[in-house]
C-alpha cells in the first residue's frame, strides 16, 4: 500500500509542474514571438508577454501568401494537412480493419502467410520503400494530387496487428450467438465488432492523425504545386530563404497554427484514446 504523506503528494505535484513547465515554456514563447513585430524577434530581445501585433501578423498568414517562397496561404495549407491527415488516418483503419477482420474470422488458405507478410512490411523502412512508391504514383500520374499525397500511406501493419489481437479475445461463443441470429459477416462486423472495438478505433485514431499530420519527406516529394503544399513541409521552406532575412513574424504564426489540429484532436478524444491504450476488459 502506498503511503499518503503530504510531503510525497507535494514532492509529487512539484515534479508534475516542473514537466507542465519543461513542455509550455517553449509553446509559451512560440506564440509570444507569432504576436512581436518583424523587427522583434531579430533584435535579440524577445519579451515573454505577447506582443501587439496578434492579429495583423496571423491574419497576414492565414488570409494572404504566407511567404515569398510559399505563395498560397497559411489557411490552405491546413486545409491541404488535413484532408491528408483525414485521409492517411481513416484509410489506413479502413483497411486494417477488414485485414485483420478477414484473418481472424473467415478461414482461407495462406490466412497465417498473408498475416506474417503484412507484418514483416514493419521491418523495411519508409527510405527503402519511398522511391519505387514515388515512380509508381509518378507513373499513374498522381504527383499534385490529394490521391497522390494519401494513397500510398494508408497501408499499416502495425494497426493489422493490433486490431488482430483484439479481434482474438472475442468469445467463439459471440460468434456463434451470431450466426444463431442470422447475422451475417456484414452484420456481424458492424453490429458487434465496430461497437466492441470503439476504444480502439479512437486510440489508433489519434495515432494516425497525428502520423499523416506530421508528414513531411512524402509531400515534400510528390507536391511541386504550392496549391498542395502541407503546413508542416511549409513551415520548413518558409526558413529556407538562403542570405536573406527570415521572416519570423509570418513563420512563428504559421508553426502555431500547425500545432493546432493535433492538439484539438488529442483534446477532444483524449477519454477514448487513453482507454483503448490501456483497457484489458472489453
Amino acid at each position: 500500500m502506498v503511503e499518503n504523506r503530504f510531503g510525497l503528494r507535494l514532492l509529487s505535484h512539484a515534479v508534475l509542474w516542473l514537466g507542465v513547465l519543461l513542455v509550455a515554456l517553449p509553446l509559451w514563447v512560440a506564440f509570444v514571438a507569432s504576436t512581436q513585430a518583424e523587427g522583434d524577434l531579430v533584435s535579440g530581445t524577445l519579451s515573454l508577454w505577447p506582443g501587439d501585433h496578434f492579429l495583423d501578423n496571423y491574419r497576414a498568414v492565414l488570409f494572404g501568401a504566407a511567404d515569398v517562397s510559399v505563395n498560397v496561404s497559411v489557411a490552405r495549407m491546413l486545409l491541404n494537412s488535413l484532408i491528408m491527415a483525414l485521409g492517411i488516418a481513416i484509410g489506413k483503419i479502413t483497411i486494417s480493419l477488414l485485414a485483420a477482420y478477414a484473418i481472424v474470422f473467415f478461414r482461407f488458405r495462406a490466412r497465417m502467410l498473408s498475416f506474417w507478410l503484412i507484418f514483416i512490411t514493419l521491418m523495411l523502412p519508409v527510405e527503402v520503400r519511398i522511391m519505387p512508391t514515388f515512380e509508381v504514383v509518378a507513373n499513374l500520374n498522381l504527383l499534385n494530387s490529394y490521391v497522390g499525397l494519401t494513397l500510398p500511406l494508408i497501408a499499416s501493419a502495425t494497426a493489422t496487428f493490433l486490431f488482430r489481437q483484439f479481434f482474438m479475445t472475442i468469445p467463439g461463443e459471440l460468434l456463434e450467438a451470431a450466426r444463431v441470429d442470422g447475422a451475417g459477416p456484414i452484420r456481424f462486423l458492424f453490429d458487434i465488432l465496430l461497437p466492441l472495438s470503439r476504444t480502439n478505433l479512437a486510440a489508433l485514431f489519434v495515432i494516425m492523425f497525428i502520423y499523416g499530420w506530421n508528414q513531411y519527406l512524402w509531400p515534400l516529394l510528390v507536391t511541386t504545386d504550392d496549391h498542395y503544399y502541407t503546413v508542416v513541409m511549409s513551415v520548413q521552406r518558409m526558413l529556407a530563404v538562403g542570405d536573406a532575412d527570415v521572416t519570423w513574424h509570418r513563420v512563428m504564426p504559421a508553426t502555431v497554427l500547425a500545432m493546432l489540429p493535433p492538439v484539438l484532436v488529442v483534446v477532444l478524444m483524449q477519454r477514448l484514446f487513453v482507454k483503448g491504450l490501456i483497457e484489458t476488459e472489453k
